[in-house]
């Protein structure tokens, strides 16, 4: 099995659109009456959620009309925030076939099919033309790519010149064993989190300049908090990204915060700006 195949393979579900239809509906939502902001609980696969997105967008500065890349689009929520709050439109790409078909279908179901548009296949071989987005961003897809210098390469050649790129990604801050599984691998065969200089180094050598770096580590301790002083009091409600990670998701939580604890990793923004 190669890496891509591995990849898919731990973050499918089998379910994934009924269990959170029916997620929805315990929580007390009308289907039929869905707003993007109602799916933020469990679209957003990342550390921090909706709060994290917001951050994000005021570093990368999203403006009305924009032609956005989602690489490693998942289930779509960040996609349907910019097409939703920014009056962007976004084109998603995932590994899943699972995920864009639910990412499609919600993104239907809130009004914004017509703006944001998600489809199957690998960043690594994006299927665009090139100078085809003004923007690209990615949450939390290195970990699971080995060839990061592929990776920038294909959205440098995909991007305008000056266009913007903005990654929100665990990264690397001491050596140290990872505890697995985590939320983005089962097993250390499936992971490549790297530190903030090999982003850079990568970057500047796909012809990117990187504009701004910021460790967010203190702001996923913050957010871990939070939960675990909700979980003592009336515990998760129905909605999560527990219903994405499946059964193991209790595990997946407590070994990435601790290795964000103990210092080994940490979620970092890179904004970076295409060369002309």
């Amino acid at each position: 099995m190669d890496i891509e195949q591995a990849v898919a393979r731990h973050y499918a579900h089998g379910s994934l659109e009924a269990t959170i239809l029916d997620a929805l509906a315990a929580a007390g939502k009308d289907l039929n009456r869905l707003a993007p902001k109602d799916l933020a609980p469990v679209d957003e696969f990342h550390v921090g959620g909706r709060p994290a997105t917001i951050a994000f967008a005021e570093q990368f500065c999203p403006q009305p009309g924009m032609r956005l890349l989602d690489v490693g689009c998942g289930l779509g929520g960040a996609a349907r925030y910019f097409a939703h709050e920014h009056g962007c439109r976004v084109t998603g790409i995932d590994l899943s076939a699972e995920y864009v078909n639910v990412a499609n279908s919600l993104a239907a179901r809130v009004g914004l099919g017509e703006r944001v548009a998600c489809e199957c296949g690998s960043a690594l071989a994006l299927p665009f033309e090139p100078c085809g987005f003004d923007g690209a961003y990615m949450f939390h897809v290195g970990m699971n790519v080995e060839d990061k210098a592929r990776l920038f390469a294909e959205v440098r050649r995909v991007l305008m010149p000056g266009g913007v790129f903005g990654i929100y990604d665990v990264m690397r801050l001491a050596p140290g064993e990872l505890a697995f599984p985590v939320p983005w691998a089962s097993a250390p065969e499936s992971s490549f989190v790297a530190d903030a200089a090999t982003y850079r180094r990568l970057l500047i050598a796909a012809g990117f300049e990187v504009l701004k770096e910021r460790n967010r580590r203190d702001f996923a301790l913050e957010v871990f908090a939070q939960m675990r002083a909700r979980a003592a009091g009336a515990g998760p409600g129905p909605l999560g990204l527990h219903l994405v990670m499946g059964a193991s998701a209790a595990q997946k939580v407590k070994n990435m915060v601790g290795d964000i604890s103990a210092g080994l990793i940490a979620p970092t923004e890179l904004i970076c700006r295409a060369a002309a």
